[in-house]
């Protein structure tokens, strides 16, 4: 077990290549998994606005600097923008009311957590009375990734990026702006393995990060029945094969391919079990049938309304293209 194993980011800071997910972690059980990862060894925790969980991710991050002597150098905290707040005048408040809640003076990581907006204001969804969102579709993504970058010339953030965008929305930023995307997070596993944009990002020097890389088997829409990729048999044997579990495997194939990942757990156990990846290696035979799982309906994770994607009619939704 290694905590200090990093990928360098374009911005010169260096990201930790396996973190500590938040996402669906309920209150009242995120500051102990949080204090219990680092003191586990992850110095990597993602965040986000949108999960309603910072104020505890900063108790356990606070209550493991203290307990186990861990420095806030030591430490890489991502969050990120929700929708509602695009505007160019919301972003800064919004990475204050992130750092407020987080007890932190600055965060390491600052992603644009959708490329599209929705309505300003203090509601995160508002919706019509038909339950559609009320989307901003004036803001553009690079207006909003230009008011970013004056978040590292402050200070309040070190390195700037974005989640959920595709080759043509990066591309964009890309050409607008000043400060390279240092990420992209987007849905990333052995059904959906990104393999197109990976090779985008990577020949643009984006880093990316993978959530939901062991397919989000507590996904509260999963359909009675539906494949869950951690049972794969093939997964399964191929975890026997090298005494290792099925999510090992998959996180694992992952840092080999150069994804840093960041899978979400509770559970003592399997936060240990999960950053226990740097003690073996995957060989090429095996890579190539994880690299076979991929499948065009791997996309687990689609906002829905009324069993169709909810935001596709937005200008900016990034699933209309192919990477």
């Amino acid at each position: 077990m290694s905590a200090a194993q990093t990928v360098k980011l374009s911005s010169g800071h260096s990201m930790p290549v396996c973190g500590l997910g938040t996402w669906k972690s309920k209150p009242g059980e995120v500051a102990a998994s949080v204090k219990h990862a680092i003191k586990s060894g992850y110095r990597h925790i993602d965040c986000a606005a949108v999960y309603g969980n910072e104020t505890e991710v900063g108790e356990g991050i606070s209550d493991a600097m203290k307990e186990a002597g861990v420095k806030r150098e030591d430490l890489f905290i991502t969050s990120k923008l929700w929708n509602s707040r695009h505007h160019p005048d919301e972003v800064e408040p919004a990475c204050k009311k992130t750092l407020q809640d987080l007890g932190l003076d600055y965060l390491d990581l600052y992603l644009i957590h959708w490329p599209y907006g929705f309505e300003r204001g203090d509601n995160n969804f508002p919706k019509n009375e038909d339950g559609t969102v009320r989307f901003d579709v004036d803001t553009h993504p690079s207006e909003t990734f230009k008011a970013m970058e004056k978040l590292v010339e402050k200070g309040l953030v070190r390195s700037i990026g974005v989640s959920n965008f595709n080759s043509e929305q990066i591309s964009d930023i890309l050409e607008k702006c000043k400060i390279r995307p240092a990420a992209n997070q987007v849905e990333c596993h052995a059904y959906l393995n990104q393999a197109k944009l990976l090779k985008f990002c990577k020949d643009k020097d984006v880093v990316l990060t993978a959530y939901s890389p062991l397919g989000s088997p507590d996904r509260p829409w999963a359909a009675a029945g539906e494949a869950s990729l951690l049972d794969d048999p093939k997964l399964v044997e191929m975890g026997k094969k090298y005494g290792k579990s099925a999510a090992q495997i998959l996180l694992r194939w992952q840092i080999q391919r150069g994804v840093t990942v960041i899978p979400k757990s509770v559970t003592p156990s399997r936060i240990e079990e999960n950053f226990k990846l740097f003690d073996f290696t995957i060989s090429d035979d095996d890579v190539a049938v994880l690299d076979g799982f991929d499948r065009p309906d791997g996309r687990l994770i689609v906002p829905l309304l009324d069993g169709k994607p909810r935001d596709a009619g937005h200008p900016h939704y990034p699933f209309n293209i192919e990477f």
